[in-house]
């Protein structure tokens, strides 16, 4: 049976969470307890101020604080003027190190998810940081949450083991200016499209007890 994922998944070094976080689930607590989810197929670990990919580069700010905060909470920023972006934070509380959810299966909730999105394609619900966070409404009201809190209205979920050989593992998207070695660092997992149908999510037809969402 799934269980909900707690600090101690997160404080391990951001490589290894982020391989791990493959097939598990995250969660978001609508109104009337109602979930939507998706399974993680795609993550990149990005981790520390050397890292020249990573937003830590530049030190402290106000809009990557939540980075530098303790494992298991959500680190949401804002890009290109128009989208939300969803990481997990790693690690020890004061390094920064988090994981970006970059792709998920669309398992529950997938109505209201087109319904965000207005497109009645399930492969493009959640094929990309920024549609993943549209579909299930995240935005900088979750930047800083607690993903491990009892009643968290954002959680992840335990998943099915994967094995090695359904990963791959490669360069990060959108560094071409950084330099190397950060450009080519294989530190972006995914699963091989030969194992997506493995996972075959199923909708949930009984609410959450979790906390209502805003």
């Amino acid at each position: 049976m799934p269980h909900r994922l707690t600090r101690s998944f997160f404080q391990r070094p951001t490589l290894t969470v982020a391989r791990n976080l493959l097939g598990a689930r995250l969660v978001r607590v609508e109104r009337g307890g109602l979930r939507s989810s998706g399974l993680i197929i795609e993550a990149e670990a990005y981790i520390g101020s050397e890292d020249l990919g990573c937003h830590a580069r530049a030190g402290r700010t106000t809009r990557n604080a939540s980075m530098w905060g303790p494992p298991g909470h959500a680190y949401v920023y804002f890009t290109y003027g128009m989208h939300w972006c969803l990481n997990v934070v790693t690690e020890a509380d004061g390094f920064p190190a988090a994981v970006l959810l970059r792709a998920l299966l669309p398992a529950e909730g997938i109505g209201r998810m087109r319904r965000r999105r207005a497109t009645p394609r399930e492969t493009d619900l959640m094929s990309g940081p920024a549609r993943l966070c549209q579909a299930l409404g995240i935005d900088r009201r979750f930047d800083g949450h607690d993903l491990c809190a009892p009643q968290a209205a954002l959680f992840l979920e335990s998943g099915p083991r994967i094995a090695d050989e359904d990963v791959t593992a490669g360069p990060r998207v959108g560094l071409d200016k950084v330099p190397e070695p950060w450009r080519s660092m294989p530190w972006r997992f995914l699963l091989r499209p030969s194992a997506l149908a493995a996972l075959q999510p199923i909708e949930s037809p009984r609410p959450s007890r979790g906390k209502r969402s805003t």
